[in-house]
């Protein structure tokens, strides 16, 4: 499960009911970084003289640990991917489709059976057989690696390797998140006995091969020619490491980087790129959920209508619209549209003062001098995410709810999150909601912290059972109506409020080309992506 761990909601939000006139203070500072930006630009015309062989992508931040077994953070998983094969990966509809594994059949409820690729091998020329598929697995389930990831096989009863081309998984429950856990994006197969050199120097058999990284600086991987399936047509990509937004852009400008997906940049900034003729801007519907989570043992809080009469006076559609540019969609579910369980046929919260009124009237709560109670919002520091909870605060204040922003470091945030000290607070999700065993680890009563991360205490024993049930179920057209009907159930509670997905926006030079998004938002583009003069 990866969550955003850079800052809580990092957007602008505004009041635009009213005239548009009304807004523009709010844009003060944001469109004093932007005409500073567009200031700076066009003195950096002269471009970079590009390494005709290596590609330069920006990320905000290092990857925590590039051994499969352990990095959590979506740097680590997205660029492991590209080091690391699993067993299965996962397709354009998040479903999960062969990798290494050519082929499987499931028995039984509690057999796995994985029939592997012949003639694969690692980078260091060791070729692949189940017996690397059963240490990867082997070395989380004995306690010889220590990671937190351990968790997402804790069904696993044992592995057998019958020959050297047959892994059988043996359970001491149905799980039917086996396979979306086995994925390259979660889990890629290491070499037999590998420990903890991993993470220093990481050997897979992927596209690409590891050469080299250091922290908050870059980390280089160059093609494997020996790749076993489609080989990358890059030579050699250099993930530069730039924490800063304006810095990003002049990178882009100059052509000293080539290619951002999702970075800090603000859709303004964006914007702002989309008018050099040296750089391309492509955006395609992604996965990453914006959403507000309340705490559901305040006592303000714990009554649903409150929590609903918040969702109908938020106005998301304008905050979309104008502040995201378009690049948002307004967001019914934890899991993505992409999704094969999605349920989009739920209760909706479509800005509707009237009847945030009327369900504040319903739980008790008067108008008294204009208020009817006070509620704090928690946030990190982000400049972004004040401007957006100020607003936040001014559409509340229609309904009678004064809300107070506290703001903190994100280190000291979070924790707070963690240990449930919060009222209400905002993050998103990054990958972990792309498969339906989010409902567990986010909303089952099992899943308080440190068990998951339901961390608004959300309790419903019906929701419970239905994601038991639905984890017992191998076949996905039984599981899928179980789990619309959590969907619809959370929809009505409302331990969340969805705001929106965001769009996967990426910004490149034209020296790139071949680059096709994928709903995750994560790397696979560098597999086919190509460098031209």
């Amino acid at each position: 499960m990866c969550e955003d761990r850079t800052s809580d909601l990092r957007t602008r939000t505004s009041d635009l009911r009213g005239p548009r006139s009304e807004v523009r203070p709010l844009f003060a500072a944001g469109v004093f970084a932007l005409l500073s930006i567009v200031a700076i630009l066009p003195l950096l015309s002269c471009s970079a003289n590009p390494d005709p062989n290596t590609l330069v992508m920006i990320i905000e931040s290092s990857p925590t640990n590039l051994d499969p077994r352990v990095g959590l953070d979506a740097y680590s998983a997205r660029i492991d991917a590209l080091l690391f094969d699993g067993l299965v990966t996962r397709g354009d509809q998040l479903n999960v489709v062969p990798g290494l594994a050519e082929r499987w059949e499931i028995p039984d409820p509690l057999t796995y059976v994985f029939h592997l690729h012949r003639g694969v091998r690692f980078h260091d020329g060791r070729a692949l057989t189940s017996r690397d598929v059963k240490w990867t697995l082997d070395s989380l389930l004995q306690g010889k690696i220590r990671s937190t990831k351990t968790a997402n096989y804790r069904f696993v009863d044992h592995i057998d390797a019958p020959d050297d081309f047959t892994v059988i998984f043996h359970l001491k429950e149905p799980d039917s998140t086996l396979l979306w856990n086995l994925a390259d994006a979660v889990m890629g197969i290491v070499p037999y006995g590998s420990g903890e050199e991993m993470t220093r120097h990481p050997i897979g058999s992927g596209p690409f091969k590891f050469v080299s990284a250091e922290m908050d600086r870059e980390v280089v991987i160059e093609r494997n020619d020996d790749y076993w399936g489609a080989k990358a047509k890059l030579a050699r990509v250099r993930f530069t490491v730039v924490p800063d937004e304006t810095t990003e852009a002049l990178e882009l400008r100059k052509g000293s980087s080539d290619i951002a997906i999702n970075a800090f940049l603000t859709p303004d900034t964006i914007a702002v790129l989309a008018h050099d003729p040296n750089l391309t801007v492509m955006s395609e519907p992604g996965t990453r959920l914006a959403y507000l989570a309340f705490n559901l043992r305040d006592p303000i809080l714990k009554d649903a209508r409150v929590r609903q009469a918040i969702a109908y006076a938020l106005d998301r559609q304008p905050m979309i619209e104008y502040l995201w540019r378009g690049d948002a969609q307004p967001a019914r579910s934890v899991l993505p549209p992409q999704s094969w369980a999605y349920n989009g046929d739920v209760p909706s919260y479509d800005h509707n003062l009237d009847k945030a009124n009327q369900l504040l009237d319903a739980a008790g709560y008067p108008t008294v001098n204009g208020v009817r109670f006070h509620i704090t919002m928690k946030t990190s520091t982000d400049e972004n995410t004040r401007l957006m909870v100020a607003v936040m605060q001014q559409q509340l204040r229609a309904a009678g709810i004064a809300l107070d922003i506290r703001s903190f470091e994100f280190a000291t945030f979070f924790a707070d999150v963690q240990h449930g000290a919060f009222q209400m607070y905002g993050l998103r999700w990054i990958g972990g909601n792309e498969d339906p065993d989010i409902f567990e680890y986010a909303f089952d009563s099992a899943k308080f912290p440190p068990n998951g991360a339901n961390r608004g205490y959300y309790w419903n024993p019906k929701v419970d059972a239905l994601i038991d049930k639905a984890r017992r179920e191998i076949d996905p057209q039984v599981r899928k109506p179980l789990y619309a009907e959590v969907q619809r159930i959370l929809a009505e509670d409302l331990p969340y409020i969805n705001l929106w997905y965001l769009d996967n926006v990426l910004v490149h030079t034209r020296r790139v080309q071949n680059i096709t998004l994928n709903p995750a938002g994560n790397y696979d583009f560098l597999r086919t992506a190509e460098l031209v003069q």
